[in-house]
């Protein structure tokens, strides 16, 4: 790919800077002029050393690109990069491969996050004290104002990545964030995704190559006309964590070479001979937290599919096909994240077995589901996807206890991990 940089005529620097500030937009002709001017005063005058502000305009079909021009014109220490695709990732490791800058910052174009933020964001990186520094929603000491639906998303979001890939940061996605140019330039061509999963898949390589994450609580204000997919989001993470929880297990991530290479303590090995990271729980909680999290996942997956399929269906055969879709899926992602069963020996007997558990949990969510038209023949919709996800919930704990005492019991007792658990990693 081609990166197209257009500096500002007043560029007379003769130095690199010391913090280099991306915004990443696409299409945001109006809010860009607004964020750029106030970002360049706060930078002005609050930031004791050189710095430089680089619009990364990716692939914009209005007139940023133009916007982004004036304003490199305008005001001194204003960049442009010009890139043909889209993609916040994929703008943000273009632009901080090429930067010269010692520390490398981003934020969102919409400036949610309040920019007194930012110096004790970066402050750390220059002093030399982490490596990484994240502006952090869920940190103690935050103030965030936001709708309850994209609330509760972010909470479960951070349970999925503290499940099921031992994530200890608080949080992931926010677009405020700091790392050093040359932890960077080690970790960005290790980073996969080019959209909304490069944050958390920069953050797990971090942690898991020893690096020190410093958060800093923020003070956020939601913006009300940001044009997200929520659910389109959703599905990219939830298929960046299988990748890449994948890619740590069979250690096609050289994690234990970056840990040699920057200088960081090696992986110890826990009680049972796999490699642990300090404060990750190994053994039952580790499996209750994965399993709850892969729970998660599966009752939303659950309560879509029934959903959809109750538009043309029965409330039984939906009950039916949701259930027996979401359960091969959720056999399949504990016997490997769970329980640490790979290969496939054996997989068929599981997903059989598998299918009993599905049994006792059908006769759960039947028997509360026929219960209810009990009472009364009638419910409203969301009284009936209500009573459904309690009753799946119970049938989650059942599912548990079944799979590990019955399912996997004797491929636990056999398994000898060669590589180190991305859960346990």
């Amino acid at each position: 790919m081609t990166l197209q940089l257009e500096t500002s005529p007043r560029d007379l620097r003769t130095t690199a800077p010391v913090l280099d500030v991306v915004v990443p937009v696409h299409n945001e002709e109006v809010d860009l002029g607004p964020c750029v001017r106030r970002l360049h005063a706060y930078l002005e005058t609050h930031v004791p050393y050189p710095f430089r502000i680089t619009v990364a305009d990716n692939a914009s079909t209005d007139g940023t690109l133009a916007v982004a021009r004036r304003l490199a014109a305008e005001l001194a220490d204003v960049d442009v990069v010009h890139l043909p695709e889209k993609g916040r990732g994929r703008a943000l490791g273009q632009v901080w491969s090429h930067s010269d800058a010692q520390v490398l910052a981003y934020m969102d174009v919409d400036l949610s996050t309040d920019l007194a933020a930012l110096l004790p964001l970066v402050a750390p990186i220059v002093s030399g004290h982490s490596d990484v520094a994240i502006g952090s929603r869920l940190a103690r000491g935050s103030r965030v104002v936001r709708g309850p639906k994209r609330e509760v998303i972010s909470r479960c979001y951070n349970v999925i990545l503290r499940g099921t890939l031992a994530a200890r940061f608080s949080y992931a996605q926010c677009g405020f964030k700091a790392i050093r140019a040359d932890v960077a330039r080690r970790l960005l061509p290790l980073v996969e995704d080019t959209g909304w999963f490069f944050d958390t898949e920069l953050l797990v390589l971090a942690e898991r190559s020893g690096l020190r994450i410093h958060e800093v609580p923020v003070d956020w204000v939601d913006d009300p006309d940001s044009r997200v997919d929520i659910v389109a989001t959703a599905t990219a993470d939830l298929k960046g964590i299988w990748r890449l929880g994948r890619a740590l297990g069979n250690g096609s991530l050289p994690v234990a070479r970056l840990r040699a290479e920057l200088g960081r303590s090696p992986i110890q090995a826990g009680p049972g001979g796999a490699g642990t990271l300090p404060g990750v729980p190994a053994g039952l909680p580790r499996q209750l937290l994965t399993f709850g999290a892969i729970g998660v996942v599966s009752t939303l997956a659950y309560v879509g599919l029934y959903a959809l399929l109750r538009l043309g269906t029965g409330a039984q055969v939906a009950n039916l096909l949701a259930l027996l879709v979401t359960a091969v899926a959720n056999t399949a992602a504990n016997r490997r994240l769970t329980f640490g069963v790979r290969g496939g020996v054996g997989q068929v007997r599981h997903q059989a077995q598998g299918l009993v558990v599905l049994g006792i949990g059908l006769a759960l969510t039947s028997g509360a589901l026929a219960a209810l038209h009990l009472v009364t023949a009638t419910p409203a919709r969301g009284v009936e996807v209500g009573v459904l996800v309690v009753a799946n919930l119970l049938a989650t704990l059942v599912r548990f206890v079944l799979l590990k005492a019955w399912v996997f019991r004797a491929e636990r007792r056999r398994h000898v991990p060669t590589t180190l658990d991305p859960l346990e990693a």
